[in-house]
Formats: structure tokens, sequence, C-alpha cells
């Protein structure tokens, strides 16, 4: 099952990594913190609007987030992928010569990353704010949208060549687990969503 998992993994990644016209400056873009300003800033003005402008309930909710990204990134990176060390596509040794890497602008050579890829710190970080997030704005519309960035990010991830697909779901997974525990725990003490019944 193992050797299955891999393979499909490698399968995954060799086709995700093709480059596209355009498509190295747009998933360098993707995958960086400044193109998604815009959307921090919608979703805390959408937190103080669901929480109907009430500062404890905000103050709250701002921290747990805080929380949020922390966690998935300290567990992410320095639990995980340490404990695992599976390494990255750009510092695998099977796919040498195999894989499409980007050079940043004003680089000269290639972004390669870190040695480990298990999991993804930023599908972990991005699951667990959509999950989070989401959640606090209902779900629905919400969810789906921010998942769907969190499936955007982890593509970019895999186009510059620096994590294989499963490492992208395993950051998922972490990240939505800790988004879904932390929401849960907002929930518990500042209430309910917007739109819950």
């Amino acid at each position: 099952m193992e050797e299955f998992l891999i393979n499909l993994d490698f399968g995954l990644f060799k086709i995700l990594n093709t480059h596209w016209a355009g498509g190295d400056q747009i998933m360098w873009a993707v995958s960086g913190t400044w193109w998604w300003v815009p959307l921090y800033l919608l979703l805390l003005w959408e937190l103080w609007k669901a929480s109907n402008k009430e500062w404890d309930r905000v103050i709250v909710r701002v921290l747990l987030l805080a929380l949020c990204i922390t966690g998935t990134d300290m567990i992410s990176a320095r639990v995980v992928k340490p404990g695992v060390q599976r390494f990255r596509p750009s510092h695998s040794i099977e796919l040498k010569g195999d894989v499409n890497l980007v050079v940043p602008p004003g680089k000269t050579e290639p972004y390669i990353g870190g040695r480990f890829g298990f999991v993804s710190s930023h599908a972990a970080n991005c699951a667990g704010v959509a999950v989070f997030m989401g959640m606090i704005l209902g779900g629905g519309m919400w969810l789906w949208s921010l998942l769907g960035w969190t499936l955007l990010v982890g593509y970019s991830r895999i186009y510059l060549g620096v994590h294989f697909p499963l490492d992208i779901a395993g950051g998922m997974i972490l990240g939505g687990f800790i988004g879904y525990i932390l929401w849960r725990v907002q929930h518990k003490l500042v209430g309910k969503p917007v739109n819950a019944p």
C-alpha cells in the first residue's frame, strides 16, 4: 500500500509540476504572502461583522486565529517535518533533473525550499484559516471558497517543485483538524457562527 501511494504521489507530482506560459510568475505570487493581503483584510472585516462588532468576541476570535496559524506552522515545521524527514521533490534523489523549478524574481538560482516537505506548512496554515474562518462565517460559500483558496496555494507549491501532492494533503488534514478544534473552542467561548440555526 505504501509503495502504491508513493508511486501515485510521484505520478501526480509529475503531472501537476508541468509548467505553462506565465505560470512561474503567477504561482510564485500565489505561493507568497503579499498577494493575499486583500483576502486577509476582508476576512478580518467579516470576522468583525460576524462578531456583531463586539470587541470581546473579536479579540477572542483573533487570538484563536493567531493560535491556529502559529499552531499549524509550528506543528508542521518543527514536529512533523523533522519527524517524518521526507525530502521535498526539489531535494529528491529519485527525481533529480525531473523537477521543474522556478527562479524567483530578482534571483539567479531556482527556489528549492528546505530539505523536508511532509507536511506542507503552506497547506496546513491555509487549511487551518479556511476551516476556522469558514465555520465562523457560517460554513457554506465561505468555507468552500476558502478551501478552494487552500487548494490553489497547495497547487502553487507543487508547481514550484517544492511539495508532493501528499505533502499538501497531509498539511490540509493537519490544518483542517486544528482549525476545527479551535473553531469549537471559540464556539464555546463566544457563541454560534453567523447563520447558525
